[in-house]
């Protein structure tokens, strides 16, 4: 037994058969074969398949199943199972005819699988094996294309040549691309003619001819997409294409206006905006992007430079204008883009220019000098009232005010009606070379109107200092010395200016060029070098040297000073060591101490000396040659000098203090206990006391010069000498030198607040 696929069925003969819907093809032969074998199909027909067209209405018949066991008695009992059994697709079971419940879709489903099989009603059981055959759902041209990136949206240079690619669409068709030609789309143009194409095939959007931004900037462009390659009943769908147009520079700028009017006041500072000027241009963006320039201006006087936010061209003021000098200017203005590709420079051959006039508007200026500094010089020295130099300044203005002058915060300087620069103080370079002046002139018809101008005044140098020591020397010799020794190298300064370099010249004075101890070597640079002249130096006859050297320099006229060195001898060891002179300002203290103590002594000596020794006292002198121990110490005591040495009382011209200090002052460098020289000042000293009718009569004189421990002394110190006499003159001790400067200040104080 067979179960035959038929439309119809021929009885013993099971048969397959296609189904109705696709035996329509002519060219579909059935082959029919015997008994046990199949029913094939030629040209690829599978032979257990039916067709059916899709979208038909529902409860189409399909086909039928008969078994060739069927004898129509209705005791066989057809059954369908598979894809879609039941809700798509169902079958009679008594008569074995296939229907579809509802409509097929082929793009939801192309393909379906079912199986069937006969049953016995009677027995319950199948009458032949379950048999499976395939549904195919056959494509009938029901969709339309449709578009599926859109929106579209493109860019494409203004003025591109034809043929420019601008953008691509695409449409689909969801029938079948292989069932004819249901899938096969064709492109084309329904809006945008006139500046773009569309290729059929594929969509590819083109440029047909030239486009302008300036007229248009963007287009709106619809393409159409047909099924069946546009035969009668193709379906078709439709999108839009915004295509927009980017700039070129094929613009140049141009101006408005072909002529601008634009003032400035003649106070205007440089850097003054006066106006501003505007070019216009179709292009956008960098292409619009200028700069201003002038083409014509021969009193380069203004320029131009550009707004970057407004494109504007600003002109401004280069240089001051002056209404008196010119009242009006007239320039030329041009203007061009900043960035021109080179293809595009053809259409920025010639650039726009405009003129521009400004008028200059007058102010009421103040005075103007004729000299932006005047620089004047005068010789130091000069009298009051001597001629400095000349200043003017004048009124610009066309009513020309007159002018006042004046000198701000001068004393040495004043200045007339006129402008002329006088002396009203001594000038001296060396306290001050160079005077900044500032002067300021007024106008009288306008107070308001000021204006100043810088004045230098030099002081040119006269010669009137002379040369002097560059410093304080302390020069030393020592006793063992050689003949031709250099003990000091000696530099001068000169407080003069000298148009070419101080030259000085250094000699010893008439006295001293005789003295054969020591001599003095011009180094021809500005120094100059002491040496011994002789072999030998005794600390204790000759501690101290004073020479006089003349320095001499090279102004006009040449002036000289006379310049004192004072040479220490020392007691050196035999490798030169001044070890003597090292302890040289211990022993100056000490030597000022004795002399401080000499001058309250005679400062007091209306007073009884020495009032605790009462009218005890005897001839004796007792000398001190080392520290000891005050009066405690009698083992000091040494008599014997003072008896071997006969006094005399013999008149002798009594002398002031003042020559006293002068006589001591090289002296007391190197007083000591052990010094001949203070021994003999001793001695001197009491000659005097005793030829003084004025002292008192003492019969002894105790000299203290050193204050030991237990002295019954009491102070030594000067500091009590204020109420000594009053007409005491100590103005001598300016002239000791730098060393007495600060005794100088003390004395010459006291003496000016006792008065």
């Amino acid at each position: 037994m067979h179960l035959c696929w038929l439309l119809p069925c021929v009885l013993g003969f099971p048969l397959l058969w296609t189904d109705l819907a696709a035996a329509g093809d002519s060219s579909t032969e059935m082959i029919k074969q015997p008994v046990g074998s199949h029913w094939r199909v030629k040209r690829g027909w599978v032979w257990n398949q039916f067709f059916v067209p899709e979208e038909v209405n529902a409860s189409l018949h399909i086909g039928r199943l008969r078994s060739d066991l069927d004898n129509g008695n209705n005791s066989f009992q057809y059954k369908l199972w598979g894809d879609g059994a039941g809700s798509l697709f169902t079958i009679d079971n008594r008569t074995g005819d296939i229907y579809t419940i509802q409509k097929l879709d082929r793009e939801e489903r192309s393909l379906y699988t079912l199986r069937a099989q006969v049953i016995d009603t009677s027995t319950g059981r199948a009458v032949e094996p379950e048999s499976e055959f395939v549904i195919r759902v056959s494509d009938i041209n029901d969709n339309e294309p449709k578009f599926l990136d859109e929106p579209y949206e493109a860019i494409v240079p203004e003025m591109s040549p034809e043929g420019t690619f601008v953008i691509q669409v695409t449409a689909s068709d969801d029938d079948d691309p292989t069932s004819g030609n249901n899938a096969r789309l064709l492109y084309s143009l329904l809006q945008g003619q006139a500046y773009f194409s569309v290729e059929p095939t594929t969509g590819v959007i083109r440029i047909s001819s030239k486009t302008d931004r300036e007229l248009q900037d963007e287009y709106w462009v619809i393409i159409q997409a047909k099924d069946m390659i546009g035969q009668p009943g193709a379906l078709s769908g439709t999108t839009s294409v915004l295509i927009k147009l980017s700039d070129i520079n094929d613009n140049k700028p141009i101006f408005k206006e072909s002529f601008y009017r634009l003032t400035v006041s003649e106070s205007a500072p440089t850097g003054t905006s006066i106006g501003k000027i505007m070019a216009y241009d179709n292009d956008i963006g960098e292409n619009a992007e200028m700069n201003y320039s002038i083409e014509e201006d021969d009193s380069k006087t203004f320029d131009i430079i550009t707004d970057d936010e407004t494109q504007e061209g600003i002109v401004i003021l280069k240089k001051k204008v002056d209404f008196e000098h010119q009242s009006y200017y007239g320039i030329r203005a041009k203007v061009r883009n900043r960035h021109v590709d080179e293809e595009l420079l053809i259409h920025h051959a010639d650039a726009s220019t405009t003129f521009i006039k400004v008028q200059v508007e007058d102010d009421d200026e103040p005075p103007v000098f004729l000299l932006p500094t005047y620089i004047f010089e005068i010789l130091e020295g000069n009298p009051l009232g001597a001629f400095v130099g000349t200043v003017s300044a004048t009124d610009p203005d066309q009513r020309k005010s007159p002018v006042r002058y004046s000198i701000t915060r001068s004393k040495e300087f004043t200045i007339s009606d006129n402008g002329t620069i006088i002396v009203t103080s001594p000038l001296d370079r060396e306290v001050n070379a160079w005077y900044n002046l500032s002067v300021t002139a007024t106008e009288r018809y306008n107070i308001q109107q000021i204006s100043s101008v810088p004045v230098y005044v030099q002081v040119l140098n006269v010669n009137d200092h002379a040369p002097e020591f560059s410093e304080y020397y302390e020069t030393y010799v020592c006793e063992n010395a050689a003949s031709g020794q250099v003990i000091q190298t000696i530099s001068a300064v000169d407080r003069d200016e000298s148009i070419e370099d101080h030259h000085f010249y250094f000699i010893l004075s008439a006295e001293d060029t005789n003295n054969s101890s020591f001599t003095i070597r011009d180094n021809q640079d500005n120094t100059a070098t002491i040496s011994t002249n002789r072999s030998g130096f005794s600390l204790q006859e000759e501690p101290v040297f004073s020479i006089t050297i003349l320095i001499a320099d090279n102004g006009t006229p040449s002036l000289t000073s006379t310049n004192t060195l004072t040479i220490y001898v020392c007691d050196c060891d035999d490798r030169g060591s001044t070890q003597t002179c090292g302890d040289r300002k211990l022993m100056l203290f000490l030597g000022l101490r004795f002399i401080f103590l000499m001058l309250a002594l005679r400062q007091q000596r209306k007073q009884p000396l020495f009032p605790e020794k009462g009218e005890d006292f005897g001839e004796n002198i007792f000398r001190y040659d080392d520290e000891g121990g005050g009066e405690e110490d009698t083992e000091a005591f040494d008599i014997a000098a003072l008896r071997s040495t006969a006094v005399m009382r013999a008149g002798k011209a009594r002398r002031t203090t003042s020559a006293e200090i002068r006589s001591l002052y090289r002296q007391s460098l190197q007083v000591g206990p052990d010094s001949a020289l203070f021994r003999k000042f001793i001695l001197e000293k009491l000659e005097e006391a005793n030829n003084d009718p004025g002292a008192p009569p003492f019969d002894s004189l105790q000299t203290y010069a050193f204050e030991g421990l237990g002295s019954s002394a009491g102070s030594l110190s000067s500091l009590g000498s204020a109420d000594t006499d009053q007409d005491e003159n100590f103005d001598y001790l300016n002239e000791l030198g730098p060393r007495f400067k600060r005794l100088a200040c003390m004395f010459g104080s006291a003496v000016q607040s006792n008065n």
